[in-house]
């Protein structure tokens, strides 16, 4: 068999990423927070200078939101504090990583609004948390478990595997199960039938089915999957978010109960809910405007490149 230089490199990056990573962690836990803190500061300004695709999108799109209403130079100092955020909640999360004592954990994060999480769970029939890339979304999937609350997340496997496994060890280390996204549809429905919680995130432009709604004045694709999964489960909705506070730690807030749209037209009832959900994403993002991922491209799918590539895949097919 040929030698294959690039392959051994890859192998060997892989080999070696899985000990730096968790030396990282061991690092970030064995440090005072307020010294991880300052040194994600310094990370992300780094990361901000450095990541030019990532800092020119995150541009582009506040200056197509908020254009009208902001300079150039307040815009760059935005974009500039979400990649803070970014790095900041990481970097938190990883020096956190141990922590499953529950009054510690709730010294970090602050809960505004469970009575509402609580009620629609003890109607039985399972609640959809939906939650944005807003400030470390890492904590608030986990923080449903932390409450005392049988949950699950929907999640796409990443890129690099052995960060995945990581991940998933510390979200069960709070009580979270994992699902991942591939063939997971009917896991999800277990989930809701059993009365559950499932975490679920709605804010990214994603190769999963979806419709176009309006966020942010534009129209942007959009997952269905939660209006789906209430319309044909019962399965109440309730909106959530993780934020960054004054104080550097965070405040968890629930949100009301989130009605669903049931008239019997099922391509309707999709659209109206999922419509209604992306509005609660906007409020929240517009409240939190430097703690969302502003380098997502939220809004590349458009009407025309869908149906190029609805075109194409079905040209494939024969």
């Amino acid at each position: 068999m040929k030698f294959d230089i690039n392959t051994f490199r890859r192998k060997l990056v892989l080999l070696l990423l899985y000990p730096f990573l968790y030396l990282t962690v061991l690092v970030f836990r064995a440090l005072p927070i307020s010294w991880t803190r300052r040194f994600s500061s310094f990370v992300g300004k780094r990361f901000y200078s450095m990541a030019d695709k990532s800092r020119q999108r995150a541009l582009a799109n506040l200056e197509m939101i908020y254009g009208n209403e902001t300079t150039p130079a307040e815009r760059e100092a935005m974009a500039k504090e979400v990649f803070i955020e970014e790095i900041k909640s990481f970097f938190d999360y990883m020096a956190y990583s141990r922590l499953t004592n529950k009054k510690r954990f709730f010294k970090l994060i602050e809960v505004e609004g469970e009575e509402h999480l609580r009620a629609a769970y003890e109607k039985g029939k399972g609640v959809i948390c939906l939650i944005p890339h807003l400030s470390s979304w890492e904590f608030a999937a986990i923080t449903p478990p932390m409450l005392g609350y049988e949950t699950s997340a929907a999640s796409k496997s990443m890129k690099m595997k052995l960060l995945e496994t990581l991940m998933v060890k510390f979200r069960a280390r709070r009580g979270m199960k994992n699902i991942t996204r591939e063939g997971s549809y009917n896991k999800l429905i277990e989930v809701l039938h059993k009365g559950e919680c499932l975490i679920l995130m709605i804010d990214q432009d994603t190769k999963v089915k979806g419709v176009f709604v309006d966020f942010m004045g534009r129209p942007a694709y959009t997952p269905l999957g939660a209006s789906r999964l209430a319309l044909e489960t019962g399965a109440l909705i309730v909106p959530m978010v993780m934020t960054r506070k004054e104080d550097d730690n965070y405040r968890f807030i629930i949100y009301p109960e989130l009605p669903v749209i049931h008239t019997g037209n099922l391509k309707a009832d999709l659209l109206e809910n999922t419509q209604r959900q992306t509005t609660v994403m906007e409020e929240m993002v517009r409240a939190y405007p430097t703690q969302w991922v502003w380098m997502h491209r939220r809004w590349k799918t458009t009407p025309e490149s869908l149906a190029e590539y609805k075109k194409q895949k079905a040209e494939n097919k024969k």
